[in-house]
């Protein structure tokens, strides 16, 4: 243990270094990393109402995406030393294990896949379900059912009495004409291609289960969260600033704030029900990309250069039911943009994964 410590210390400290050799390239007035974790991670007082209404500890499945090292921090920030938060993942990256045990947060890394190590997973009443797969699901589609399809069963048999906000995607609904102003929850699915027809399979999953089992659960539709390092505006910023040709063919997006999709996935946990419930996670405006860009390209000071031209149709989510339920987004999109374009500017870090969001076949 004593071992295990000292290599924890050694990684978060080689990881303190890479933060700081990046703060001197971002901190020219703007933003710096540990700031915008920071802001990613600050618990809202509704979140901190929410889940001071839950009883039990928090279990944070597949915590080691984009999203989930600063959703266990936001759940840890708002419940404090009184319960535990625990995330669980491969962890591949030492150094975001070493950050999450660091700010409180208790790991366990495991292979979710392996029955053996989820049956060894502790007995926790509120979960928040973040495994899947999407990049690179095309060429490897039976890891991406097992991942997106087989594993939410698994999950349930496990945790039957939990309560559980289930992540799923704006993609298990077809492209809508702009005019409609973006799927609702009660509109019939009719996701395009592999990823988004396993994504329906994890929600169908879920669903059974709380039907079978009563167990509460609610099921997220996320459509888009953005911050500075990753996202859709972050990709069409980085191809405003290279030069690089902006497909406008989808010509419209839903964009969330990272910090407020967070909120609003641990608030959905007071509201996980037997039959599931459902909700989309959007901001409220249906952005023009080509507008998007140009607004970034005033802020970035480049012409942005453009190729297709716009579809009628778009993937796009109408959230208002979880606006009413979870408040409206607290960073709106403008902040962001310019936010996005100092990141840009000033050579702030990304995470390397474009969102694809201009995908409109489904293989992603």
């Amino acid at each position: 243990m004593f071992e295990r410590h000292l290599l924890m210390l050694d990684t978060y400290c080689r990881r303190r270094q890479d933060k700081e050799n990046a703060v001197a390239v971002v901190n020219r007035g703007g933003m710096t990393i540990d700031e915008l974790e920071d802001k990613l991670s600050e618990p809202a007082p509704a979140v901190i109402s929410a889940l001071d209404s839950l009883e039990g500890d928090f279990l944070i499945l597949g915590a080691a995406g984009k999203m989930g090292p600063t959703l266990a921090r936001m759940a840890k920030r708002a419940v404090g030393k009184s319960r535990r938060v625990i995330a669980v993942s491969r962890f591949s990256d030492a150094s975001t294990r070493a950050a999450l045990e660091l700010a409180g947060v208790e790991t366990i890394g495991a292979d979710l896949l392996d029955v053996d190590a989820l049956l060894g997973l502790p007995d926790v009443q509120n979960i928040v379900f973040m495994a899947g797969m999407k990049f690179g699901a095309t060429g490897n589609e039976p890891l991406t059912w097992a991942m997106n399809s087989f594993l939410p069963g698994l999950v349930c048999q496990r945790f039957t009495t939990s309560r559980i906000a289930a992540f799923s995607t704006g993609n298990v609904y077809p492209l809508t004409p702009l005019t409609l102003g973006g799927s609702i929850e009660t509109d019939a699915p009719g996701p395009v291609g592999e990823y988004a027809q396993s994504c329906l399979g994890r929600e169908r999953i879920f669903q059974y289960f709380a039907e079978t089992y009563g167990t509460p659960i609610a099921i997220l539709r996320l459509n888009y969260a953005v911050e500075l390092r990753y996202g859709v505006l972050c990709d069409i910023a980085r191809k405003v600033w290279e030069g690089t040709p902006i497909s406008v063919a989808m010509a419209a997006v839903n964009v969330i704030w990272q910090g407020d999709a967070n909120a609003w996935a641990l608030q959905s946990l007071a509201q996980a029900s037997s039959p599931a419930s459902l909700f989309n996670l959007a901001g409220p405006e249906q952005l023009s990309v080509r507008r998007l860009a140009e607004q970034l390209g005033r802020l970035l000071g480049i012409e942005p250069i453009f190729e297709g031209d716009e579809a009628p149709h778009a993937l796009l989510s109408n959230g208002q039911k979880a606006h009413r339920a979870f408040g409206y987004p607290t960073v709106a999109v403008e902040q962001v943009l310019e936010w996005t374009a100092e990141w840009i500017k000033n050579g702030g870090p990304t995470l390397g994964k474009p969102t694809k969001f201009e995908v409109r076949d489904g293989k992603f």
